[in-house]
């Protein structure tokens, strides 16, 4: 751990910022082109955050906690707030404080802290899954699948409480705790159902409540039971241990939808009304229980809300051509209707998590926007037999070591110094609407707001926070009063243990007069974390503005900052140089522009879907490498190295390892894959070559070990059609118009896309322009 405590960018607090010294005002923010943006981990485990067994300080006046920045005087027991000067008595408990006897959020290394709250009910709510299944597929998906399931009731811990939903035509909601037979309530598949409606069929209903049949509470408070104020849908969800063996007998006896399907028409599949149903039944929980809806979906909704093709097979599922031209007649409908379920989920604090494994779309474009406010997960593969999805379900119910450490019904709230504002968070979560003097005038993603809501966060939960400077005039610039600028960020949580916890973040940095100078600017820009603000700002951008031209607003920002930071005379593109703050960052551009964030023809509206949900919650590590994938390169006469992303990189004599996130490849140059045909690795005098064909491999596992969901793995040679999952991430510098200036052994790509060296020629021709 301690190698890698060296490389953590995020340090104790998790946080990194585009800029790391902020000019004082509007004007000169936003010649820095690049917004004022902070990414945090909310609650990512650091070994060095002490958790304090009691209720935190807050300000008077604007409820800010206690921290180390804040001036304490420790003879008239008073501290200052850093946010908003106010002046605080300590309370009586803290009477024996002194410069020698700190209590643990003002030691000035715990910048970060952790509180355990009191609890209020005596014996935390326990976590509660729905599982709801789709049963329109093949035999064979359903028996992956079903042992999929088996494996998750069996991981989850025994007190969580387990519910179980299968829909195909129509949604059947089974009575796990009447184990004599089997007991299914069905709900048409073709119209839109209420959540009273749900209540009162399922006998939840206010006034049909029928006694469960565990009869009256025992001897529990009135009308509460198991922590439930309404004993009937302990009928439909109970502790794990109590019902697995029903459920494994319910699934062994499940079978695939029976509704007749006339030939050229697709399934009938009622994926929105399943969802609605779980989210109705888990309604009727008390408020504040934490509970995940998981869906597996084996393909696209055909029926009753949310439904996103006819079932007629000659017509395709929207692509992004027919979004683009408006001719995708079911999606806006469906997008609406998930939306308002969105609103329903987060207002009862429950989570939508996805597991679609179809070769066709299943929705998961229009299933975004409930996803991500929720703070769902989500796991695209091509089968519930690929190891993307089996490895992934079986990731997600893991405890221990390997545990994701999903908590529940977060808050997070964040506090700033006066002249500094909100302008909104990109991330899985939803804006409380809490107005506040912080709050921007515009907004971006999720806006209007200082609190948002989090129903699920996990260890690697990411959350991008723009903020913007107040227009005020130069006399009463921030920087007069106090050289430096407090940020503070309060998560509240409800961790997998049933506790509420409450993780305090306070930072600082330094305000600076950059029309002045910009050489401490420049020292504090933070590249990697700037690619990937631009990327999530792209993405928002293209999902949300008509007609946005996302390659050109990218060039011309990326002009714009090599204008101002560069130095160069003018007109002459020869004397451009970068100072080595900036120099990776048209790299990253370059690559952004190529990546499936920006092009996004080749692939379907629910990949692009997938593939922005992860780059807006993962931290900048893992984000950086989905926009310019790791290259490492093993040979004989080397250790393994990192390699250009460059075509120029392959060598016949070369194994490349290339990491682009969703996928891992393994690519054999040609003499190593014909050696490896040959069968050389398994002969006793060329161990040296088994080794080095088994290292990417080792690498491989290791970086899958970490990661969720778990990447779709590539091995392929030269030449081999699988190759092009590597050349289509590499650089164009060798194309089918320069093939005769080649090396031997190396590879041309056929392409006319414009190479890294092109492309940094017009931009110091463009940046340098008077």
């Amino acid at each position: 751990m301690s190698e890698m405590a060296n490389t953590d960018p995020e340090g104790i607090d998790g946080v990194r910022m585009t800029w790391n010294v902020w000019p004082r005002t509007k004007v000169e923010a936003s010649k820095c082109v690049i917004p004022l943006a902070a990414c945090i981990a909310p609650i990512r485990f650091h070994t060095d955050i002490p958790t304090l067994p009691y209720a935190p300080l807050r300000c008077k006046t604007c409820s800010a906690v206690l921290n180390p920045f804040s001036r304490v005087d420790f003879t008239a027991k008073i501290w200052i707030c850093p946010f908003c000067y106010q002046r605080n008595h300590f309370p009586p408990h803290y009477s024996l404080i002194s410069e020698t006897n700190l209590p643990g959020e003002l030691y000035p290394q715990y910048t970060t802290v952790q509180y355990s709250l009191p609890a209020d009910s005596t014996s935390p709510p326990a976590p509660v899954f729905v599982f709801v299944l789709d049963t329109c597929m093949i035999e064979e998906e359903m028996g992956y699948v079903k042992s999929a399931l088996k494996q998750a009731i069996g991981l989850l811990p025994d007190n969580a409480l387990v519910g179980f939903i299968s829909f195909g035509t129509q949604v059947q909601v089974h009575e796990l705790g009447f184990s004599e037979l089997s007991k299914v309530y069905v709900f048409r598949g073709t119209k839109e159902i209420t959540k009273d409606q749900v209540l009162e069929q399922l006998g939840l209903g206010s006034s049909g409540r029928r006694p469960g049949p565990f009869g009256g509470g025992y001897n529990q408070p009135k009308g509460v039971h198991n922590g439930f104020p309404n004993s009937g849908v302990t009928r439909f969800l109970l502790p794990a241990s109590e019902c697995e063996f029903t459920l494994n007998s319910l699934l062994d006896e499940l079978q695939s939808d029976q509704w007749p399907v006339p030939p050229g028409n697709r399934s009938s599949r009622c994926t929105g009304v399943a969802v609605s149903v779980a989210a109705s039944l888990l309604g009727a929980c008390v408020a504040g229980t934490g509970a995940r809806i998981v869906a597996l979906v084996g393909g696209p909704c055909t029926e009753g809300p949310g439904v996103i093709v006819s079932k007629d097979l000659s017509e395709p599922v929207r692509s992004h051509k027919d979004l683009d031209k408006d001719a995708a007649p079911y999606f806006k409908k469906a997008v609406k209707f998930y939306d308002s379920l969105a609103k329903q989920l987060v207002s009862q604090g429950h989570v939508l998590d996805l597991f679609a494994s179809a070769l066709d779309q299943v929705g998961v474009a229009e299933m975004k926007v409930a996803i991500e406010k929720t703070g769902g997960l989500v796991v695209l593969a091509e089968s519930f037999g690929h190891s993307v999805f089996k490895d992934s379900f079986k990731r997600f119910f893991e405890q221990g070591e390997q545990s994701l450490g999903l908590c529940f019904n977060g808050t997070l709230e964040i506090n700033c110094s006066k002249d500094i504002k909100i302008q909104g968070v990109i991330g899985p979560c939803t804006s409380l609407e809490k107005k506040g003097p912080a709050v921007a005038d515009t907004s971006i993603g999720e806006g209007n707001t200082t609190a948002w809501k989090m129903c699920s966060l996990d260890m690697s939960t990411c959350l991008t926070v723009f903020f913007d400077l107040s227009s005020s005039d130069q006399s009463n610039t921030p920087g007069t009063v106090n050289p430096q600028l407090y940020l503070q960020f309060l998560t509240s949580f409800q961790n997998p243990q049933g506790q509420m916890m409450l993780r305090v973040t306070t930072i600082t940095r330094r305000w600076i007069d950059s029309s002045v100078s910009s050489e401490e600017l420049v020292q504090g820009f933070d590249q990697e974390t700037a690619a990937v603000v631009m990327a999530r700002k792209t993405s928002l951008k293209m999902e949300t503005e008509e007609s946005f031209d996302a390659t050109r607003w990218l060039d011309r920002g990326l002009i714009r900052l090599c204008s101002k930071f560069g130095d160069y005379r003018k007109d002459d593109p020869a004397s451009f140089t970068l100072n080595p703050c900036f120099s990776l960052f048209p790299q990253f551009m370059f690559n952004l522009r190529r990546s499936q964030f920006v092009q996004v023809f080749n692939n379907s509206p629910d990949e692009t879907a997938y593939f922005r949900i992860l780059l807006n919650r993962e931290n900048i590590t893992n984000a950086a490498v989905m926009i310019q994938p790791s290259l490492i390169s093993y040979s004989f006469n080397s250790l393994p190295q990192p390699a250009l992303l460059d075509v120029a990189s392959i060598a016949a004599d070369r194994i490349l390892l290339l990491d682009s996130y969703f996928s891992i490849v393994i690519f054999h140059g040609m003499t190593i894959a014909q050696w490896r045909n040959m069968g050389y690795q398994n002969q006793q005098e060329h161990v040296a070559f088994a080794q080095l064909l088994q290292a990417p491999h080792d690498d491989t596992q290791m970086i899958i070990r970490e990661r969720f969901p778990v990447p779709r793995l590539v091995v392929c040679d030269q030449h081999g059609s699988q190759a092009r999952f590597l050349l289509a991430k590499l650089n164009p510098s060798a194309t089918y118009n320069n093939a005769h200036e080649m090396a031997a052994g190396s590879d041309v790509i056929f392409t006319d896309d414009v190479s890294l060296q092109v492309f940094f020629e017009h931009l110091q021709r463009l940046a340098v322009q008077s």
